[in-house]
């Protein structure tokens, strides 16, 4: 029998010994060059301490099940995306919040106002108005065909306004545009001279009132509104004209774009959808006045062809 002296200096020969092969077996982590020398080696005797890595990430194999989504904890950050607005619609979050205000309004307000304007005044008279706006409108169209240096349009623009003031009680009858004169109105302003000039649309707006429009048409149209009143005077610069005037003519143009406008509002997105109508139309108009083709129909959502879907123009021949 060992005396237990012996006993205690063999198993702790015994230990060194199993704690020499571990070692050897599992080389310890590689320390830092920069380390300083009692942490690349510990000293000896003293406990090894094995590391063991990550298990390794498996690829997702075909027809296996990939790991769901960990949900977000409570006070973790979430880094979500924001869609931009469009190249030509910097500010389309105000515009959409001013489209959805003048929207309510026109439900609550304007539009049994243009229902009730249809029912109660015949489509000649309400057409007859129609004309007489667009007939003062014809110096306008012929300064701009005139910047243009367009004279033959010019020539004719002057032509059919004289013919529908005489003949056509100023202006209440588009005798003009039918035979023997054939002479259609055709829509001219400061805005398409910039535009027949190169000079871009700028940012699109929705404004109240005014609709939708963009930088270059609402200086254009400014400045046009604003020709007659100063080289005519009066009537046209007062208020008891001014007034009524805009009423008449701003509810006679509502009242002909009632189907297009519950068309706008049955879309999915009514306000992107009226823009993209909007620029369209624009876009043909200038494209028109240097005589290229329309490739598609345009809708128009102002003009005398309110809400009427136009076929494309004819290619020209060379």
């Amino acid at each position: 029998m060992l005396t237990p002296a012996i006993a205690a200096g063999m198993l702790m020969m015994g230990a060194q010994a199993g704690t020499d092969g571990a070692a050897a077996a599992v080389p310890p982590p590689m320390a830092a060059p920069d380390a300083p020398a009692a942490a690349q080696a510990p000293p000896e005797g003293a406990p090894q301490v094995l590391v063991v890595p990550p298990p390794p990430v498996m690829p997702n194999l075909p027809g296996a099940d990939a790991p769901a989504a960990a949900a977000p904890q409570p006070g973790e950050i979430v880094v979500t995306g924001h869609t931009r607005p469009p190249p030509g619609d910097p500010l389309e979050r105000l515009n959409e919040k001013s489209f959805e205000a003048v929207q309510s309004v026109d439900k609550a307000v304007v539009e049994p106002v243009a229902k009730a304007y249809n029912k109660g005044l015949p489509k000649p008279a309400r057409k007859g108005l129609r004309n007489f706006f667009s007939n003062l409108q014809e110096p306008v169209v012929f300064l701009a065909y005139m910047l243009q240096f367009k004279p033959g349009k010019a020539m004719e623009t002057a032509g059919r306004f004289t013919i529908n003031t005489t003949l056509g009680v100023a202006g209440l009858f588009d005798v003009a545009k039918r035979k023997p004169f054939f002479l259609p109105y055709r829509p001219n302003g400061l805005a398409n001279v910039l535009g027949y000039y190169g000079v871009g649309p700028g940012p699109y707006m929705y404004l109240p009132i005014v609709g939708p429009t963009t930088l270059r048409d609402i200086i254009g149209d400014t400045v046009d509104k604003l020709i007659v009143p100063f080289a005519v005077g009066k009537p046209f610069n007062e208020p008891k004209y001014v007034i009524p005037a805009t009423i008449l003519n701003q509810l006679g143009q509502r009242a002909a774009f009632d189907e297009t406008i519950q068309q706008i509002r049955s879309e999915e997105n009514p306000y992107a959808y009226y823009r993209e109508l909007y620029l369209k139309q624009r876009k043909a108009e200038i494209e028109a006045l240097h005589g290229r083709a329309v490739e598609e129909p345009v809708t128009p959502v102002y003009g005398p062809g309110l809400g009427k879907a136009l076929p494309p123009e004819p290619t020209p021949t060379p």
